[in-house]
């Protein structure tokens, strides 16, 4: 029996459906980017200059907080509207179908962190391995520097960090939102409907984590984002919530920003390149086999709310919820 949406679309269906909206996303973040950036430069800027001035703009220190903002209108559109559209299309208005339940504790919360913490250490291991075999392909390489000299000069651009109240700001603006909006589309929009569409839960996260990596934009980091993503869409697939996930990846996010925080304290050169965990190869083995144990207690912990939530979806598309529709 072919999968479709409780409001009768095909995964296939739902699949064109968040593509449209990330297409209409897209542009709307463009023209918001144009619109903020345009407020940051000179006057009578040529228009073939804009581009330039704009992200000389955006790393001059006193325009930060329009920088901060700006990648928060970014991601926003690009992720947050196109999942919640998506999803009212193809599901009406309840958001369970995004993840978002009531049913969850504090255990799940704990383990989650963990889980986060420890699939870092353990995908710190794969960084130098990336690196030695990019060094094999000079053109990668080459590239693989550009996009992380580019990514440095963004961080660099939104890390501008004094006092307390610009440290809490940055942690919404930089850690709390990002994580919401990216879990929102990767996990509880495309990977929700890649699993009930191909019915084949492995493969999906599999597919799921590799577009996450894919959008990070870092050659030298694609592997290690795609296991952090592969951990965090198996974590959303055992707790079905994705109040888990959001935490889980508020707090990954915001140990960056803290690092930032100090960096900035204490006068030192922002270098992202030195913010990542590297480890031996023998940490990804340890850190795998502490990965399986904590999926067995977050699996422990998540039976009964996940349950619930199994229970309820069912009672959705049997229409119980949508007046017998």
């Amino acid at each position: 029996m072919q999968y479709k949406s409780n409001k009768g679309f095909t995964g296939l269906g739902q699949l064109g459906m968040l593509i449209l909206f990330i297409g209409v996303g897209m542009i709307l973040a463009a023209i918001i980017q144009f619109i903020i950036g345009m407020q940051m430069i000179p006057s009578g800027t040529p228009f073939e200059k804009m581009g330039d001035a704009m992200l000389k703009a955006m790393e001059d220190p006193k325009n930060v907080n329009a920088a901060r903002w700006l990648q928060f209108f970014s991601t926003l559109m690009m992720f947050c509207i196109p999942a919640l559209m998506y999803s009212f299309v193809c599901h009406g208005r309840q958001l369970l179908w995004l993840g978002f339940s009531k049913h969850i504790n504090i255990q799940q919360i704990v383990i989650g962190f963990l889980i986060i913490f420890t699939a870092n250490i353990a995908a710190g291991s794969l960084q130098d391995l990336t690196e030695m075999i990019t060094k094999h392909f000079p053109s990668l390489d080459a590239y693989a520097i550009k996009l992380e000299n580019m990514y440095n000069d963004q961080v660099m651009a939104l890390s501008h960090i004094q006092g307390i109240p610009d440290l809490l700001l940055s942690l919404v603006i930089m850690a709390f939102l990002p994580a919401m909006f990216e879990e929102l589309f990767f996990r509880g929009a495309l990977q929700q409907i890649l699993i009930k569409w191909w019915k084949k839960p492995l493969i999906a996260i599999i597919v799921t984590s590799l577009i996450f990596s894919l959008i990070h934009m870092s050659v030298y980091l694609f592997l290690s984002r795609a296991v952090l993503g592969f951990v965090l869409g198996l974590m959303f697939y055992k707790t079905k919530n994705i109040w888990v996930n959001i935490v889980a990846h508020f707090l990954n996010n915001a140990i960056a920003v803290f690092q930032v925080y100090y960096m900035t304290m204490n006068n030192k050169k922002i270098d992202v390149s030195k913010m990542d965990v590297k480890m031996d190869w023998w940490f990804g083995i340890v850190g795998a086999v502490a990965l399986y144990y904590l999926f067995v207690f977050l699996k422990k912990y998540s039976e009964d709310n996940s349950m619930k939530i199994y229970v309820k979806e069912q009672a959705m598309i049997e229409g119980d919820l949508f007046g017998g529709r």
